[in-house]
């Protein structure tokens, strides 16, 4: 159990007639070989509850390096992966690997992986960049962090994805983000808030919960 200052976040959807040996190769054998590789710490899947697609698997990593060392890019690939694997039998394959921004360092470095996570993954244009980030960081995402039922919450820019940015929200279970004192953040969080929400995009099936299997 560890945290970095990298994650990588892999969604798919899987056709029904593959879930059952898709989720057992998962388990049994592709989980296990990327936490054998250096650098990434920690890992967990998830199923959406809300949003998707419908299975994530997300890694932390002591930094994005790990995603361009030898002991990921080639390690071997087995006869069960070259069969199930996201990247054959996926359905809305979405890669995220992004690089922390928020907070600046690393907190509670041995916490494990939560029961439940909210991702919002979203972009907005490059002449509001500066101050969109200021209110995120800010004005915003702090007032989340004291919600009752939020464990902990992190942003980061994305290097490797078809968003900019992405949130990540880790909850006690996966229904904090329907609670009373969340909706209350969401209409009290800032002044700028309505209009910085205004400027940003969000990816389809963004924001997702998704509860830990």
């Amino acid at each position: 159990m560890a945290r970095g200052k990298g994650i990588f976040l892999v969604y798919t959807d899987i056709p029904a007639e593959h879930e059952d040996e898709f989720n057992k190769w998962y388990n049994e054998e592709h989980l296990p070989e990327l936490l054998a590789v250096p650098g990434i710490v920690d890992a967990a899947r998830y199923v959406a509850i809300k949003g998707g697609p419908k299975y994530l698997a997300a890694y932390e990593l002591e930094s994005t390096d790990v995603m361009q060392s030898d002991a990921f890019k080639n390690r071997p690939r087995t006869p069960w992966g070259e069969r199930v694997s996201p990247s054959i039998i996926g359905q809305n394959l979405t890669r995220v690997v992004g690089e922390q921004i928020f907070p600046a360092g690393i907190e509670m470095p041995d916490r494990a992986m939560p029961p439940a996570l909210q991702i919002g993954r979203m972009s907005v244009p490059p002449e509001v960049d500066a101050e969109w980030n200021a209110w995120y960081s800010g004005e915003y995402v702090p007032g989340y962090r004291k919600v009752p039922g939020v464990i902990y919450a992190r942003r980061y820019r994305v290097i490797e994805g078809s968003t900019g940015y992405a949130t990540v929200y880790e909850f006690e279970n996966e229904k904090v983000s329907e609670t009373e004192p969340w909706a209350h953040q969401q209409k009290t969080s800032s002044p700028n808030s309505p209009r910085m929400r205004e400027v940003m995009t969000h990816a389809a099936g963004s924001p997702g919960v998704y509860m830990r299997i």
